[in-house]
């Protein structure tokens, strides 16, 4: 009876652990470093006109480099508790190359211009087709769908390269404040409220 009673007890014990769920909360912090890189990417360097380099003062990037690597050799690297995004695919990459290349060639004058702005959910949009001669609005109305195409794929990608495609809105979401945070000066952006503002 006490052989059969421990056999129930164990048997209990198991279906209960089988039916436990481990809950993944979408790792924000990791998101908001793989959306800034990525976003990099894309926009590229801000073209400065008329910028002179001081030849007695190092590039603020150098300078950057090496307070961080004090800081390394003084503390600790804590990345290495934290979860990663991985935005390191073939499938992700090749996008991105799309991307940077239209944003470089297309997209760029189009934000320029007023055109085109940010949305408040990681897309682009048109905001004032009188901004391009009449002759190039239909290819306007194309760059702008090949551009939201490519975004909604990337965003899809991150989700289910990482493991987790339910993170897919979360990922949007955190991109849609990244590259509105990134727009240059002159820029369009559409607020929460989906009005125009200009950086």
């Amino acid at each position: 009876m006490k052989k059969l009673n421990a056999v129930g007890i164990l048997g209990a014990f198991l279906a209960l652990t089988a039916c436990v769920t481990i809950n993944v909360y979408f790792p924000a912090a990791a998101a908001e470093r793989a959306a800034e890189k990525f976003v990099g990417d894309v926009l590229g360097e801000p073209k400065e006109e008329g910028s002179l380099l001081n030849p007695f003062e190092p590039p603020s990037g150098v300078v950057l480099m090496a307070a961080a690597g004090l800081v390394d050799f003084f503390i600790a690297d804590a990345h290495a508790q934290q979860p990663e995004i991985d935005i390191n695919t073939p499938q992700i990459n090749a996008i991105k190359a799309r991307m940077a290349d239209r944003q470089k060639k297309q997209l760029d004058p189009l934000f320029d211009a007023g055109a085109i702005g940010f949305s408040s959910n990681g897309l682009v949009t048109i905001r004032d087709r009188a901004a391009v001669p009449l002759s190039e609005r239909r290819t306007l109305e194309s760059v702008v769908a090949d551009e939201n195409r490519d975004r909604e794929a990337v965003y899809r990608e991150i989700a289910v390269a990482n493991g987790h495609p339910e993170w897919e809105q979360d990922i949007q979401e955190t991109f849609a404040k990244e590259w509105i945070r990134n727009a240059r000066r002159g820029w369009y952006y559409q607020g929460s409220n989906g009005a125009w503002l200009q950086k």
